[in-house]
């Protein structure tokens, strides 16, 4: 299960990582990224202990959203060593989003 994130906890959990982070730019009133949520449920659970899958609602952090430029949702951004490493914007296919978290493991 993806851990939520917001303004207040986002550089602990993220930024400060020993593991690769997947974070999932979303809201609650965006279609595609109610698309993409159960890919980003399975992939939260088959990488358990390899890499950290949070999800960051755009509305509720939009310190966060600013920060990362953030302007289309769905957009998730990688990161390893506290940088952002990759990114992806939009719906597309599971393996999109594992390829590149492959990448960085």
């Amino acid at each position: 299960m993806p851990v939520e994130v917001n303004d207040n906890n986002f550089d602990e959990v993220v930024l400060k990582s020993d593991k690769p982070v997947i974070v999932d730019f979303w809201a609650e009133w965006c279609g595609p990224c109610r698309m993409i949520a159960p890919i980003i449920e399975e992939i939260s659970d088959e990488y358990t202990g390899r890499a950290v899958v949070v999800k960051c609602d755009v509305d509720e952090s939009p310190g966060v959203a600013s920060r990362f430029g953030i302007r289309n949702i769905p957009t998730v951004l990688y990161f390893k060593n506290g940088e952002v490493a990759d990114k992806q914007v939009g719906a597309v296919p599971k393996k999109n989003f594992t390829t590149r978290l492959d990448a960085l493991l």
